[in-house]
């Protein structure tokens, strides 16, 4: 009896180890953070933001005074405006110009008529010729104004599109989808070009960094699906499936987060599994792999 009694046992032993869940690498989870700075200085005005709310790429979720750009685009507004007046000022002065000098040259020519016939003088056809040259002269004269003019918009519309490149960057926009991990401004504090104004992550797909020894180099193969888990309570687990990412090509000591006494001298290659995220796993929440 108490030999049966010991088989039984001993057999209860064996399946229970069976059952028990063996990982082959263990770390931590991460996510590719990023850090949203500001691109003008100024006061916020309005900054749209919860941590731990969910926002699109693209999205306006803030405004930092744009008052000093707004005006100065208005003051280029107006310096355009002028040039293009001046330049129509320009055109109207040549078109009465070109209508004297086509008013002269009809004249001339009755003139020279004339002189062949005795009824004008060649002082009256120089009078006439030196008319003409004079307006010549004024046509040339305008025509200068009229390019030194037209030079003057290229230089104004470079001014009036790094304005606009400002305003624009007035607007705080998202720059991808993600998760907002902290929140670092408020509305009504002033910034800076190149401050933090809040941290994102997309956490959809979450990243395990884990670490393997040389001896399970050959388990692990870029691409290919394993089973990753963390823990539900103290006895059970949640399971999900990953893939391998990334393989360290250079051995590391085991980091101080997942080593014991024991294995301080180990070495061992960092390795990434991508995670499909439903929510349940967090950043820095440990995690292990079965390849």
């Amino acid at each position: 009896m108490r030999n049966l009694l010991f088989i039984i046992a001993a057999i209860s032993l064996v399946s229970c180890n069976n059952n028990i869940q063996k990982a082959d690498a263990f770390g931590n989870f991460e996510a590719d953070e990023t850090l949203v700075s500001s691109e003008m200085s100024g006061r916020i005005l309005w900054f749209n933001l919860e941590e731990g709310s969910q926002i699109e790429q693209g999205q306006l979720i803030g405004l930092v005074d744009t008052i000093i750009p707004a005006i100065q685009l208005e003051e280029i507004s107006a310096q355009i405006a002028k040039v293009e007046a001046n330049m129509k000022s320009i055109d109207a002065q040549l078109d009465i110009l070109n209508q004297q000098k086509e008013n002269l040259l009809i004249d001339k020519s009755r003139m020279d008529n004339l002189l062949g016939t005795g009824a004008a003088t060649q002082k009256q056809i120089d009078d006439i010729n030196g008319a003409l040259k004079l307006i010549e002269k004024q046509v040339e004269a305008n025509l200068t104004q009229r390019i030194a003019a037209s030079k003057e918009l290229p230089v104004i519309a470079s001014k009036k599109m790094l304005l606009d490149e400002q305003l624009k960057k007035c607007r705080i926009e998202n720059p991808t989808k993600g998760t907002v991990l902290e929140k670092f401004a408020e509305p009504g504090e002033m910034t800076a070009t190149g401050k933090p104004l809040y941290k994102i992550a997309n956490l959809d797909k979450i990243t395990l960094r884990a670490y393997v020894s040389g001896g399970q180099l050959h388990q692990v193969i870029k691409g290919k699906t394993c089973k990753v888990r963390i823990d539900k309570g103290k006895k059970e687990f949640i399971d999900f499936e990953g893939t391998v990412t990334w393989i360290s090509s250079q051995a590391e000591f085991t980091p101080k987060i997942i080593q014991t006494k024991e294995e301080r001298v180990n070495m061992v290659y960092a390795v990434k599994i991508e995670v499909p995220n439903n929510g349940t796993i967090k950043i820095g929440m440990p995690g292990e792999v079965e390849f």
